[in-house]
This record gives C-alpha cells, structure tokens and sequence, in this order.
C-alpha cells in the first residue's frame, strides 16, 4: 500500500478512474462540444489552459448566475473558483448588467472618456489611498505599463519579484529561484532573450535577500502580491512589509502592489487592511464585476514623475495602452461594481462563510489527522498539503501536487462543486450562502473518509 500526503495512494487512483467513468457518463452535450472544437480549436479549446481541469473532457458552461451555473447537460454547481477570481463578487451581479445594458444603447468604446471615467478614479482613491489612476484590459497589460512607467520615472532598468508570485503574463515575471540560483522558466513558449538580464528574483519573507538585491541600486520597482496567491498561498511574516517597505524607500525603488487575487482582503484590499504605502496599485479582474477591466493608481510624487517622463519623451507611441482600454462599456461595469456590489456589507457576508469553511476543512483535517493545513485571506482559503503553511514560494512550490489535487477536485465536481482547477484556493461570493459552505466541507471530508490510509 502506498502512502502520499495522508492518504492511501492506491485507494485515490480508483477514486480517480471511478470519478472520470462517472463524469463522462453524464455529460453527453459537453462530449459532443468537446468533440467539435477539436476541429476548429487549437488543443480543442478556446484557451488552451482550460485543458488544465480535472475533467476527461472540457465541461461546458450554459448560464452562470451568483454563485452557480448550469452545464449544456442540465447539471447545476455552487461555483467556488468563481472565474479565478474574475466573478469574485458573483457571476453577472445585477447592478453591472443593468449598467452594460444602459451603456450598450449609447455607445461601447469611442477613445473618449465617458461621464463614468472621473466617478470611478474618485472612488479608486477613495478606497486605496492613491490619488491618480489609469486603466488597461487586464492586470497583466497594467503590470506591463507599471513596469514601464517605473523604467521611466526612475532611470532604472530592473524589476524585483518573489519567488512564485503572479501577475499575469508579463515577460518580466516569469523567472523562478532553483535551488538558490534564478532560473527563466523552462515553460515559456517563444522566449528569446534572457529575462534575467533585467529581473530580480528573491524568496518572499527574506528580508536579507531583499536588501541585497536591492543595494546595488538598479531596481525601478518592487513589483508584488501582499501574499501569494498562484503557488499556493504564502502570507507575510509579521513585521514584514512594514520592514520591507522601508527597504525598498532606503535603496530608491518603487513598490508596486499587484491586488488582483488579494482584493478577497476588504473594500480597500490588503493595502488599507494592513497599511501598506505603496507608489503604485494594480488591481484587475475583480474590478468590473468580470468584465475585462483593470486599474492602477499613483502616489501623488510619483504621479508627478511619470507624467514629466512622458512631457519630456520624443512623440510618438509610449508603449502604454491600447484602444480598447477604458472603453465605455468597462468603466460603466467598474461604476456599477463599486458602486453596489463591490460593498462592505458583501465583504462582511464572504469573511463570515470563508470563516465558516476554513473551520470546516480544519475539523475535517484534524479528524483525520492529515498532515495538512489551511491558510486563507479574507474571502480566499485554501488547504495545503503540509502541516504549517509554507513561508515561501520555494516551500509552497515542493508541496503541490497535481496529481491530488485533480482527484479531489473532480470528486468534488461530480457532486456539484467546483474549485479552482490549480492547487486548492476556494472563494465565496456575496450570493453564497451556508448551507453551500457546509455542503462542501461535507464533500470533502467524504472524500478523505473514502481516501484515508
């Protein structure tokens, strides 16, 4: 009998073929889509990470409403990965669709800003403390232009990320720490210069290897999740920002706090949480009630760099936006999203059940005596395959296991729930309620019950 992470090995692996017999079995429709993308799709899919599900085949979606959606086959689920955050507040939240349904009469995109544009920046400094904004599609084209304001505004060339982080498809992220040494990711696809040429990597909650990286005074900006997110999660030493802020003010780079996942911490994101000062703040996904939509703010010192950079360049194209950006259909969703669903009333409700279920999978965990652990933040928890959770992206990154994680989570898709398709993060939106919660530490702890060894 083998042993892996507390459980019996060998009982999993029947798990897994009993679990992937049953889901093709009663998903005729999602086959026979599955079967005709393959003709026209790359990989078979519109995307080619949505491949990345535990499923034997694409499960498709026909309508997603709050905290659950239907498949073309009739089944309904209580969603928990909620778009990987994209629906944190719920798919189609009411008061957006109305909005886009108002804007969609009068225009979708001009290059001219709308009447929603200054409400929306007013409400962006509002809640995160800086005072000047702009937009982009996504958090990943945001992180690029943070990048590259911060080349801009400091002289400098380099950019300083932790080990494991996420923020999005940025070129200048996708360098990791193997074995003490920075390494460019073996998966990229068409890279063709060395990312290492201009990226710094070190391990989150080392604040030696911080200052170090940041002494010989070349990097133009920190760029970084308050806690990891896309690893498994990794949350902060205490005492760590508000050390690692002062390090990066003493050397001349600028902080750049990317909140994209970490907006699961309140109205104001970790930063108001827990008195983060960064120059800059990305913050995408979430912000347009899933629509495609992101922002990033300035401190008011830094605004005024950036802007005499761009005064004082040649004419021509920056390398910052694209036409579609803050388009009018976009800046309605954001109005509408902070406006009515983005509350501190659904953040108290999403803090009470993500309560409700770290417990749960806690109780579940020391039932069983698995040597796991869960960590959450805010509306985000997740279990972890170790018995502490990891302080780094290197630790977290030695306890994934995929193999595990899509057993249980197709286990947990046959019965109605769906988490992430990558490591263990859950999410609860403003429309999930507790008897959703309890259904779905009940699922699991049906699975560890089956499982254990």
């Amino acid at each position: 009998m083998t042993h892996r992470h507390g459980l019996n090995w060998d009982k999993a692996q029947a798990v897994l073929q009993r679990e992937r017999s049953a889901f093709a079995a009663k998903m005729p429709r999602s086959r026979d889509l599955s079967a005709q993308a393959g003709q026209h799709l790359l990989f078979g899919v519109p995307m080619h990470w949505m491949n990345d599900w535990s499923t034997p085949f694409s499960l498709y979606v026909e309508a997603a409403k709050g905290a659950r959606f239907r498949d073309v086959d009739g089944h309904e689920y209580v969603d928990f990965c909620l778009g990987d955050t994209g629906a944190m507040f719920g798919h189609a939240p009411e008061p957006v669709g109305r909005a886009l349904a108002a804007q969609a009469q009068k225009g979708f995109t001009t290059m001219l800003p709308s009447e929603d544009a200054p409400w929306v920046a007013s409400e962006l400094a509002r809640r995160f403390g800086l005072p000047y904004w702009q937009f982009a599609m996504t958090a990943s084209d945001a992180n690029r232009f943070v990048i590259r304001w911060a080349r801009a505004a400091t002289g400098r060339s380099k950019v300083l990320i932790f080990n494991g982080c996420y923020h999005g498809t940025v070129d200048d992220v996708f360098v990791d720490l193997i074995d003490g040494a920075p390494v460019q990711r073996d998966s990229l696809l068409g890279q063709v210069y060395d990312l290492k040429q201009h990226t710094k990597v070190v391990e989150f909650n080392d604040l030696a290897a911080l200052e170090a990286a940041l002494q010989d005074g070349d990097v133009a900006c920190v760029l970084a999740e308050p806690a990891l997110t896309n690893i498994g999660m990794v949350l902060p030493d205490p005492g760590y920002w508000e050390a690692a802020q002062a390090l990066i003010r003493r050397y001349g780079s600028l902080l750049a706090i990317d909140e994209t996942h970490t907006i699961s911490t309140g109205v104001g994101g970790y930063t108001r949480a827990f008195g983060l000062q960064p120059d800059i703040f990305v913050i995408g996904k979430p912000i347009g009630g899933g629509v495609p939509c992101a922002a990033y703010g300035f401190s008011a010192e830094l605004a005024q760099r950036v802007q005499a950079a761009k005064r004082s360049a040649p004419p021509g194209h920056s390398g910052i936006g694209t036409t579609l950006t803050a388009n009018m259909l976009t800046m309605a969703a954001m109005r509408a999203n902070l406006a009515e669903v983005m509350t501190e009333a659904a953040y108290t409700h999403m803090f009470q059940l993500a309560e409700r279920l770290a417990s749960g999978l806690r109780e579940v965990i020391t039932r069983y005596q698995l040597p796991w652990c869960v960590t959450q933040v805010g509306a985000r928890t997740e279990f972890q395959f170790c018995t502490t959770p990891p302080r780094n992206g290197s630790e977290a990154a030695q306890i994934l296991d995929s193999e595990l994680e899509q057993i249980i989570h197709l286990y947990l898709l046959n019965r109605g729930q769906l988490i992430t398709p990558f490591h263990n993060m859950i999410l609860v939106c403003p429309d999930t309620t507790a008897t959703d919660v309890y259904k779905l530490i009940s699922c699991f702890a049906d699975f560890v019950a089956e499982t254990v060894a």
